[in-house]
């Protein structure tokens, strides 16, 4: 098991009698908040960790056991409802690690008395439990989960739910079972709209759920989507279908309901797979939890079920989950921690960045002390108070956010967050004409940042010129653009203090060698707002040169992948800011075009001529990881990830099944084991090498 996955599977350790009391206490309020309107007291981990301790104590001490226990009850035994379900609509058992499973696996298959003959996997969905029941093809009834034994009545909600259609393909009678949830797209859009009329931001999109759900006479509609995993008989089912529905192979009666016009998972990344050996199983709960930060919605697991029927009959159901199926649950992406103040700060193009300040909190492995908030508007939309309580997520590589504050946790001693009046780094007016603010000077407020960002190894890569020799350049008044590098002369650099002749001549000709960097590089250099490395190279390999890069209007550079219409126009505003600046660095000798690439044909939208952009690893999807040693030893990543865009693959940090090719360096790690996993092409950094040697003269 793994550190975090350890970490993640740990219980709350309780005392004493008194311990125990008020941890049901806690767990019961808290299940009545989270499956009523999602507004829980306890972020997911801190609910299964005390719910853990809950159990452990009552095995320790059974005598103990008190009836308000939410062990052993769907919903934790508090939620209500007047629906009686045909059949109890269970919960799900957890296991937290490739041992349980394993374990779990195997009571299975010794309660059946065989082995399983296979297994369905498919994601957990982070959303709310329904039973969509459906009369002669017709959606006649919504129902949630409730207690298991009878929901609460929501068909209010009946057509504002993406994927549950109003009728179904064919005029069957049935109930199909499923999760409805907000994807990230609709979670934004519904605080968008939920602020905008006065209500306070959800705080994560199950939340934004369960309330919407319940909501009813709002003078506002929002989105959701339902996604269905499971379908059975009702009443008045017809005798051939509900046979058939009874012993249909679970993976058969989810094709049948997506036939039917229903939602599921099939279409999605984590698409459901039917396994027969608990090793793959596991290698699949590894591929889920590698892309669930590039789902569009969440999922806290991934569920296993006993495909066949028969299998589930002979494994049976609990009082509270059924023994056929077991929920594995990924380290939480998400916790509620406390905002403890906002710091202002200033980035290289003078962008004025708010930083949440957060009472430390351990999320998916690492402990994260500060959140990004975007900017003033969203702070101000998100109604977020210093002192607030608020949800935190994070997913693999992503910078924490914050999602909203948990406003029913709210004290009334929080503090309104204070803006700046002016530029938080040299004191000069703000520009607030957008949502991001800007000090007026722009670049210039920030010029050692700019300058020293521009030299850096994955820019220009001019050795010798480090923050503390730029601040010395700026302050002598001999640098006031990134221009300026390139007119610097060997005697005035000679009369600065600690300039020898030697560094003198070392930092000249690093400056010159920075000429002959490709436009990507170049490109990067200048701080364009809205790129980065990666778009750097993506914009410099699409136009070849910085002529045709500066003709493109914001139609033009939408055709560059990642490009939208707001991100188009931004870059080409900037490009026109950078105007003098560019010119001035073209005529210093400053290289413009980019190796290997193509310029656009007379009246084209860009270079899409699939000769001019094949390579050795053309459409392939290259992942880099652990040391390069050989040719690529002097190599950084952002090196490696440009050598793969110059061979005309893509470059990724996350191994998945959409990864061609893995480059292992020494010490490779998980990487390179999910590789292996997937039977994903591996190479060596020799290998790779061979692979790209006519551009390996190329990197700069």
């Amino acid at each position: 098991m793994t550190t975090s996955t350890a970490a993640h599977a740990a219980a709350a350790a309780l005392a004493d009698s008194a311990a125990y009391a008020e941890a049901v206490d806690t767990a019961t309020q808290a299940a009545a908040a989270y499956y009523a309107t999602g507004e829980s007291t306890l972020d997911d981990d801190a609910y299964d960790r005390l719910v853990r301790g809950i159990a452990a104590y009552e095995q320790a001490h059974p005598g103990e056991m008190s009836a308000a226990s939410p062990t052993g009850k769907v919903a934790g035994g508090t939620a209500v409802g007047d629906v009686p379900h045909t059949v109890p609509m269970l919960s799900l058992d957890n296991v937290f690690s490739a041992e349980q499973l394993q374990s779990w696996a195997a009571s299975v298959e010794r309660r059946i008395g065989r082995p399983v003959e296979q297994w369905s996997v498919e994601p957990k969905l982070d959303g709310l439990a329904i039973a969509a029941r459906y009369e002669h093809g017709r959606l006649a009834r919504l129902v949630t989960r409730g207690d298991g034994s009878a929901g609460e009545d929501v068909s209010h909600a009946i057509g504002t739910v993406t994927g549950l259609p109003n009728r179904l393909t064919q005029p069957v009678t049935l109930e199909v079972r499923g999760e409805v949830l907000m994807t990230n797209e609709q979670f934004e859009q519904a605080n968008t709209v939920r602020t905008a009329h006065g209500g306070a931001p959800f705080a994560n999109p199950r939340n934004g759920a369960a309330g919407t759900l319940r909501a009813k006479d709002r003078e506002y509609t929002v989105e959701m989507t339902f996604f269905g995993y499971g379908a059975l008989p009702l009443p008045a089912t017809g005798e051939a279908l509900a046979e058939q529905l009874g012993e249909w192979p679970h993976s058969r009666l989810m094709a049948y309901v997506a036939g039917l016009g229903v939602h599921t998972a099939e279409t999605t990344a984590v698409a459901p797979r039917t396994l027969t050996e608990v090793d793959d199983i596991q290698a699949r709960v590894e591929e889920i939890g590698a892309l669930r930060p590039e789902l569009p919605f969440g999922i806290d697991g991934i569920v296993i079920k006993a495909d066949l029927a028969a299998d589930q009959a002979a494994a049976g159901s609990g009082s509270r989950a059924p023994r056929w199926a077991i929920a594995y649950k990924l380290p939480a992406v998400e916790k509620v921690t406390t905002l403890l103040g906002v710091e202002w700060n200033v980035g290289r193009t003078g962008a004025i960045a708010p930083r949440a300040v957060l009472e430390p909190v351990e999320i998916d492995g690492s402990t994260v002390s500060y959140a990004t908030l975007h900017n003033p508007a969203d702070i101000t939309r998100r109604d977020l108070r210093i002192g607030d309580r608020v949800m935190v997520y994070k997913a693999g590589d992503i910078i924490p956010r914050i999602e909203a504050p948990v406003a029913h946790l709210r004290t009334g001693d929080e503090q309104p967050i204070v803006f700046p009046e002016v530029c938080p780094q040299c004191g000069s007016d703000i520009d607030t004409s957008e949502q991001r603010w800007r000090c007026v000077r722009g670049r210039d407020c920030r010029l050692v940042a700019s300058l020293s960002y521009a030299a850096g190894r994955d820019q220009l890569d001019i050795e010798g010129l480090g923050v503390t020799r730029v601040v010395q350049l700026v302050e002598a008044g001999l640098v006031t653009d990134l221009a300026d590098l390139f007119t610097l002369s060997r005697s005035r650099l000679l009369e600065l203090e600690r300039m020898g002749e030697t560094s003198t001549d070392n930092l000249l000709a690093a400056i010159e060698g920075a000429k002959r960097r490709p436009l990507s590089r170049v490109f990067c250099a200048l701080g364009v707002r809205g790129t980065g490395r990666s778009m750097s190279r993506r914009i410099a390999r699409h136009f070849a040169t910085m002529e045709h890069i500066r003709a493109a209007d914001a139609e033009a550079l939408q055709q560059v992948d990642g490009i939208g219409v707001e991100k188009a126009a931004l870059v080409v505003a900037e490009l026109a800011e950078l105007g003098p600046l560019i010119d001035r660095l073209i005529a210093a000798g400053v290289s413009m075009t980019e190796p290997g690439a193509t310029p656009p044909a007379e009246g084209g939208d860009g270079n899409d001529d699939p000769a001019a952009d094949a390579g050795p690893l053309d459409g392939m999807t290259v992942v880099v990881t652990g040391a390069m040693t050989g040719a690529l030893e002097k190599l950084s990543r952002n090196q490696m990830n440009e050598l793969v865009e110059r061979a005309g693959g893509k470059s990724s940090s996350s191994v998945s099944k959409r990864t061609s090719l893995l480059v292992a360096g020494e010490n490779a790690g998980s990487k390179r084991e999910k590789a292996e996993q997937l039977g994903t092409r591996l190479v060596t950094p020799d290998e790779f090498a061979e692979l790209v040697a006519d551009l390996l003269d190329q990197n700069g």
